[in-house]
């Protein structure tokens, strides 16, 4: 079940979006809520798992990291849900995502290097069977990768 978000919650997504560090008499002031509200409805988000808080690694200003997008279409399509939930549990698959379009999964794969690509391509995946096309893509350069689009920004002030 998805969970229902007021105006405070979306504008405390919206302000650890843009600063995931930011101080809590910061948040509160912006909130206009008191520090036991704050800790209440962060509680309440990230029990539900609306909000999660990380340490985000940008790999492009690593060495050795590769992401990929795989995107691939399932033999049965009944086998849809059980396919997207294998394959989120594999170890490189960073997010995993039903689409619309001629393919039916999107994953998103982050590895060490191009061989480990490979493995993960020609073993890993086709051990899942049941896949009937697969086609990847490496990513050469991403931007705002861990940042919500500006396209979202209306949905911070709905209530």
């Amino acid at each position: 079940m998805k969970s229902q978000l007021d105006a405070t919650d979306r504008t405390l997504i919206k302000q650890l979006s843009i600063d995931g560090r930011m101080p809590v008499n910061k948040l509160v002031e912006h909130l206009g809520v008191t520090p036991p509200t704050l800790y209440s409805r962060m509680k309440r988000m990230l029990n539900s798992g609306v909000l999660k808080i990380a340490g985000l690694i940008d790999i492009f200003k690593t060495e050795d990291l590769i992401m990929a997008i795989v995107a691939f279409k399932i033999v049965d399509g009944t086998k849809l849900e059980e396919r997207l939930e294998q394959i989120s549990k594999l170890k490189q698959v960073h997010s995993a995502m039903v689409v619309t379009g001629r393919f039916d999964i999107f994953i998103e794969v982050v590895v060490p290097e191009m061989p480990a690509l490979y493995e993960f391509m020609t073993k890993d995946l086709p051990a899942l069977g049941d896949i009937e096309s697969c086609e990847s893509f490496v990513v050469m350069k991403a931007k705002n990768k861990w940042v919500l689009p500006k396209s979202t920004n209306d949905w911070f002030d709905q209530v």
